[in-house]
């Protein structure tokens, strides 16, 4: 069998596993050992352990678990659902308003917890009915929600960058800053889509009754407000703040952002035994499955380059017309197949690792890069049939929401992500600028 067969048979193992049901890591693990033994032989054992254990005494990776940790405990305390009240009524008055105060609620909420999950069942549960009951589009209220999610994929601190800064041995303050102008780029993209809707469509997305506004006099509404959501800003601006301020490090930033979620749940009452301990055990669920991923994926990129799989990808890059441009488009192509299967995790250390060797060889801006990928890989939450915003939205939707109304009313926003990284693609200073601006561009 000749040698240049066998990266190609690993990721067709790896490929058949995920098809017949396998869970990735396991898949990952399985394939990437039993071809490393044949391209190492024993030898793999002797290699797989330091890679494991560089990742499980990587700093710049302890920031995970703090982050998630500051991200649950706002979640599992309520706060959000205050939040997410003031801002509907705040927005309420506009056609399509409610729908803007989802998406501008998704921006907070991606900025103060980065927990997609999290943010879909709340909006799910709370937004959702809310939305129907005032007949806006069953298409649309669904597709916002789910979209509103995935935002906390771009807006930092978001847990892919922090992965891809280890993956792309770039500055993750510096990914921090490259991110936040994209990110805040597609939420308006979202919001400028839901009010042309509404504005072609009044009688799908209608304004709140102005009786039911009337409820709160605008002075309560605001001090309301601002109690509900000016501690999750301050919060993110110490934490983002003291990153691009040069003040702290990622890794020192998210301890102030997990101690900061303490102090603002303590300051609202909301602290309790229960609280604390369903945050802790969420955290310690969600740390372990993020590592145990990139723990088992170390077996599948190990075997794959030592099988010569870089030669692979390269030899494949030579076959595609257009230069660099060509590259990163058939690139984008590719994380967007894969995110069908695959989750933002497994796309980061399994694919990403197969190319990003490739563009650095060509000497392409790895800053600019990530903003790509990030907005790439958030439509692996949106796109049908195996989007993880679909299943969320899906188990808490009422029975009157068919699957078919979450499906249809993600496409519309599938599209825009698309056009928000071809914007990027086209005009790199969005994502370039800021970090030149602060001095944090490499």
């Amino acid at each position: 069998m000749g040698s240049e067969l066998l990266p190609i048979l690993l990721l067709v193992s790896f490929v058949g596993l995920l098809l017949a049901g396998i869970p990735v890591a396991y898949a990952a693990a399985a394939s990437g050992v039993v071809f490393g033994l044949i391209g190492f032989g024993p030898g793999l054992f002797n290699l797989l352990p330091a890679r494991i254990y560089g990742v499980a005494t990587d700093y710049s990776l302890l920031a995970l678990p703090m982050f998630v940790f500051m991200g649950v405990m706002l979640e599992k305390s309520r706060l959000a659902n205050d939040m997410l009240e003031m801002i509907g009524h705040v927005a309420g008055n506009l056609r399509g308003g409610m729908a803007v105060g989802i998406i501008v609620f998704g921006v907070i909420m991606g900025a103060t917890t980065g927990i997609v999950g999290a943010t879909i069942v709340l909006l799910g549960m709370i937004a959702l009915p809310t939305l129907l009951k005032y007949n806006y589009d069953k298409g649309l209220a669904c597709g916002t929600i789910c979209a509103s999610g995935t935002l906390g994929q771009i807006i930092p601190p978001s847990l892919v960058l922090i992965l891809l800064g280890e993956i792309l041995n770039v500055s993750v303050g510096t990914l921090f800053a490259a991110a936040l102008v994209p990110g805040l780029m597609l939420a308006g993209l979202y919001i400028v889509y839901i009010l042309v809707y509404a504005f072609l469509k009044p009688d799908k997305a209608p304004p709140i009754p102005v009786s039911e506004r009337a409820a709160l006099s605008r002075r309560e509404l605001w001090v309301r407000l601002i109690k509900g959501v000016a501690p999750a800003l301050g919060l993110v601006l110490a934490v983002l703040g003291s990153i691009m301020a040069g003040v702290a490090a990622p890794t020192e930033a998210a301890a102030i952002g997990a101690l900061g979620s303490l102090v603002i749940v303590a300051g609202s009452g909301k602290l309790d035994r229960r609280v604390l301990k369903e945050t802790c055990l969420e955290t310690l669920k969600t740390s372990a499955m993020i590592f145990f991923v990139i723990m088992t994926a170390q077996a599948f990129s190990l075997a794959f380059r030592g099988l010569g799989g870089e030669r692979l990808i390269q030899d494949v890059f030579a076959l595609i017309p257009g230069g660099t441009t060509a590259d990163i488009l058939f690139f984008i192509a590719v994380l967007f197949v894969a995110g069908i299967l695959l989750e933002w995790v497994e796309i980061s250390y399994i694919v990403l690792p197969l190319f990003i060797p490739y563009f650095v060889a060509q000497g392409v801006d790895l800053v600019w890069l990530a903003a790509i990928i990030c907005i790439v890989m958030q439509t692996s939450f949106l796109t049908p049939p195996v989007g993880w915003s679909l299943f969320f939205l899906r188990g808490v939707a009422p029975p009157s929401v068919a699957t078919n109304d979450i499906y249809r009313g993600v496409w519309p926003f599938i599209w825009i992500q698309m056009a928000a990284a071809a914007l990027v693609l086209t005009f790199p200073a969005i994502a370039t600028w800021l970090p030149t601006a602060i001095g944090w561009a490499n």
